[in-house]
């Protein structure tokens, strides 16, 4: 078991041993803390990691803006099906296998960098990245475990002129605006317990949970850097059910269900209800639990302590397709949010309770969806009756991707950098470990230490990165 003063040590020496000498390029060895400017060109020059699939919606978006200039692009696999549509939308952009390489040999000419590529490879490219001075917007969940999440954090406070901007959308839309001011004029108070539910079908759903080894190997894509796309995790055999998303469904590489798709359900309730960290995580219900993949049904109970003025708040995780919390009465119709993006996956279909939350407060239950969605008070009538109490609420001057760009030229600040994300996404990692346990956790947000089980209390930091990669976590 690490200590506190362990943990705080090697924190505190990840952001140097990024530069030590052989997995970082040699543009990064003279860059201790760099100086960074807002970039005052009209467009934002971006390179793109991961550019097939999610990559391919996101680098589209942010052309969209009219706000970036594609500089690069970088992806573990450029002979892709995927990955050849982009590559033919920018024939001028430079193109790389290696971010390594990618901002060794391009790095004057990159001022902000997307990531969009799996949950466990997000820690090294945004830590190079910040390394080096470059703004970085990175996908949801921010980081696979507690503590690269602790040290992404850390590193974005020792640059702070460096613009980090997390990909849960809905951070810039109607949701973030109005839960920020029905809480501002007391609408929202009191909140003791949140429900929240995606009950959608998943891509494990059809896997066998009696599982007892990982997948056989299977004949390697010819275009696929495979070594490459493990990064820092322990070297497996290709099989195709870790690739084109698959690697979410797996403990060791994704983060299932919950964070997938907890950031576009709770971001705001725990943001703004000042939540942090719990102080227990409980598996009320895991069906099909295995060591190997996500439980076909998950329900997780994370318990928040009391905060400032606002009481002690219960948030309880459901997924799985039959696992439905209980509904308040005049519930009403559960809406489909309108700006769910396209999924390897498989559409979101409407289900009879689609993604999303319900609030709980003294006097009020409001229900809400995921993304951008609004809530509303519920029953009926007891909204009608708040109709005319209820405050305007201000439109967003922009959307992600904008608000991105636009705060990489000093015009904004993201509306959800590392330092607000950072905590939700180490809820995550804490569900993620109860799931993978089966087991109580308790949790001590002064230490920073799961203190009722060593082995849960490991799993904050996970085993050791393979060779040569793990200069991006100590000296």
């Amino acid at each position: 078991m690490i200590s506190r003063r362990d943990f705080l040590k090697i924190s505190g020496a990840a952001t140097a041993g990024l530069l030590v000498k052989g997995i970082v390029p040699a543009s990064a060895k003279a860059i201790r803390v760099p100086s960074v400017s807002p970039v005052t060109s009209q467009k934002v020059n971006l390179a793109c990691v991961g550019i097939g699939n999610r990559g391919e919606q996101i680098i589209e978006d942010f052309e969209r803006t009219g706000l970036a200039h594609i500089v690069a692009l970088c992806d573990v696999d450029l002979g892709n099906r995927q990955t050849l549509n982009i590559l033919k939308k920018y024939p001028e952009a430079k193109t790389f296998k290696d971010f390594r390489e990618m901002f060794d040999k391009m790095g004057n000419a990159i001022e902000a960098v997307c990531i969009a590529i799996p949950d466990f490879a997000h820690f090294p490219v945004s830590m190079l990245a910040i390394s080096l001075g470059k703004h970085v917007y990175v996908e949801k969940p921010m980081a696979r475990t507690f503590w690269e999440a602790e040290l992404m954090m850390k590193a974005a406070r020792e640059h702070p002129h460096v613009v980090t901007q997390v990909g849960n959308q809905g951070h810039s839309e109607a949701n973030y605006f109005q839960f920020k001011t029905w809480l501002e004029a007391g609408i929202i108070k009191d909140v003791t317990a949140v429900s929240a539910h995606m009950n959608n079908d998943r891509r494990w759903h059809n896997w066998d949970p009696n599982i007892k080894h990982l997948p056989e190997s299977q004949p390697l894509p010819t275009t696929l850097d495979w070594d490459l796309w493990l990064t820092t995790r322990p070297y497996r055999d290709y099989n195709e059910k870790y690739h084109q998303g698959e690697w979410r469904s797996w403990y060791d590489l994704g983060m299932g269900a919950l964070g997938d798709w907890g950031a576009h359900i709770v971001d705001t309730v725990h943001e703004f209800l000042k939540l942090g960290l719990p102080y227990e995580i409980n598996p009320l219900k895991l069906t099909g639990h295995n060591d190997y993949f996500y439980p076909m049904a998950s329900t997780l109970l994370f318990r928040f302590p009391a905060r400032e003025n606002m009481p002690p708040l219960d948030l309880t995780w459901y997924d799985g397709i039959d696992n439905l919390p209980p509904l308040p009465q005049g519930y009403g119709q559960s809406e489909l949010a309108a700006d769910i993006p396209p999924s390897g996956a498989g559409e979101i279909t409407r289900q009879a309770l689609n993604p999303g939350k319900i609030i709980y407060s003294k006097d009020l239950i409001f229900k809400g969806g995921s993304h951008g969605s609004t809530l509303s008070i519920i029953p009926e009538d007891k909204a009608k009756d708040m109709a005319s109490r209820l405050p305007e609420v201000p439109t967003s001057p922009s959307n992600h991707f904008a608000n991105f760009l636009l705060a990489c030229q000093g015009k904004e600040k993201t509306r959800s950098p590392f330092e607000i994300h950072g905590t939700l996404s180490q809820v995550f990692s804490l569900g993620v470990i109860a799931q993978r346990l089966n087991k109580v956790l308790y949790f001590d947000n002064r230490t920073k230490q799961i203190t009722n089980n060593a082995f849960a209390n490991a799993m904050l930091t996970q085993e050791p990165p393979r060779k040569n990669w793990e200069t991006f976590y100590e000296l």
